[in-house]
Order: C-alpha cells, then structure tokens, then sequence
C-alpha cells in the first residue's frame, strides 16, 4: 500500500517524519524540496490572534491531487506528499506541507512552488482570521493568482 499524498487534518505534522516517509526505499530521489507555511500574527496591517480553517471533505482532497498530478506529469518528480491543517490554529502554527522528491533540485522546487501556488489560490480551503477588529474572511490575494498564471500553458 502506498502512502498517503493529501492529509486534511487538525493535528500537527512532523516535517522529519513526513520527509522520510516520502523519500523512503526510493533510491531515484536526488532531491527533496519541502515548504511549510505557518499562521502569522499580522495581516494586512492588523495583529491577528488565531486563524480558523474550515474546507470542503471530499471535494478538497481531490482537488489537490488532481494538481499534485499535473505536476508528476510537469516536471517528472517521484513523490509528493500535501498536508494541511484545518481548525482553530494560532501564530506560529503549522499550517501546510508541500514537499516533493525527483532527480534534480530544479524540478524539486518547481514543482513544490507550482503545487503552492495552486493551493493558495485554488484549493477549497475557507479561512477566517479573528482581529482586534473581530472575525474577518481571508481572500486570495492578488499577488497568489499572479504567481499561479505564470504556470498557465
């Protein structure tokens, strides 16, 4: 059985284990790129005390292996492996792993970029930052659907 690409999940990860899950007994790999984002405590000017997350079960995940083909297909990497965190989260915290594995460094972080930026602007994720000014909904920034267009062929 293979292991798991996609995790929707509230627990934490741990980077290290996840790295050698994905990398183990595949002596092809010459390169592992990993990116992990975390919640910060300020957003467009405001301090920001928690971010909760809430996404579409089903619909999500498929969605996000949908991309993480397009990538194999792409750029040729061996694995991929996305995890994101869903829930009540606080500055600091993790909240998503992308990390991919191939031959070569250079296709490692093309397609780890590739898959972020296809998480930041189109995954099925609802995020709601709590603010001294109250409860406030995240959008996509214009700046993440920029980054996803330059992959547009």
């Amino acid at each position: 059985m293979t292991a798991a690409r996609v995790s929707i999940q509230t627990p934490d990860f741990d980077l290290s284990a996840e790295i050698a899950a994905l990398r183990a007994g595949d002596a092809r790999v010459g390169a592992v790129c990993s990116f992990v984002g975390t919640v910060r405590d300020r957003n467009e000017g405001d301090a920001v005390s928690s971010m909760e997350l809430e996404h579409y079960p089903g619909m999500t995940e498929k969605s996000i292996e949908a991309i993480i083909d397009k990538a194999v297909e792409r750029f040729g990497i061996f694995g991929a492996r996305v995890i994101h965190r869903i829930g009540l989260l606080q500055p600091m915290d993790q909240i998503v792993l992308v990390a991919v594995t191939s031959a070569h460094r250079g296709k490692s972080f093309e397609a780890c970029e590739y898959i972020m930026d296809y998480l930041k602007s189109e995954a099925p994720f609802w995020k709601k930052e709590q603010t001294e000014q109250g409860a406030r909904w995240v959008d996509a920034r214009v700046s993440d659907e920029q980054a996803l267009q330059r992959w547009a062929c």
